[in-house]
């Protein structure tokens, strides 16, 4: 069985929570989830993996994870052309300016973004954002 990586990065436990439901909403569909805190993430892994999820919260600006993030999104850039992906991450100010930058970035790089400007929740996921979430990760694992 194919495992559908869902890696992501987060601090207060919010985009944790959401990568966590993908993963439920993948293995409830009958394939097997890896979610893994970016650190712990194989890119040999997804590229050889066809989809995968990434996720990660605005940060300052709305931008992504500088220290362990960014520079994990700027390798998988240059492998990610002709995989579909899904985007997914929390914020608590801005309007998910950071997830249409993300998105852009990994289109532009030949990605296909399924879920297209990316899943956003606002702060604490609640029980609808995650039902979401569970949707994505079936979605992923119908591929």
């Amino acid at each position: 069985m194919d495992k559908i990586y869902v890696v992501y990065w987060s601090q207060t436990g919010n985009t944790q929570a959401m990568a966590e439901a993908i993963g439920k909403g993948i293995t409830d569909a009958g394939k097997e989830a890896a979610v893994v805190f970016v650190t712990e993430a194989s890119l040999d892994e997804l590229k050889g993996a066809k989809a995968f999820a990434l996720g990660c919260p605005a940060m300052g600006a709305e931008v992504l994870e500088e220290v362990d993030f960014e520079p994990f999104v700027c390798d998988v850039e240059g492998f990610v052309a002709g995989k579909t992906i899904a985007l997914f991450g929390s914020y608590g100010w801005g309007d998910g300016q950071w997830m249409r930058d993300w998105a852009e970035r990994m289109e532009a790089s030949g990605a296909t973004v399924l879920n297209g400007e990316g899943l956003m929740c606002h702060e604490v996921p609640d029980a609808a954002a995650l039902a979401e979430c569970e949707a994505l990760g079936k979605r992923l694992a119908a591929l």
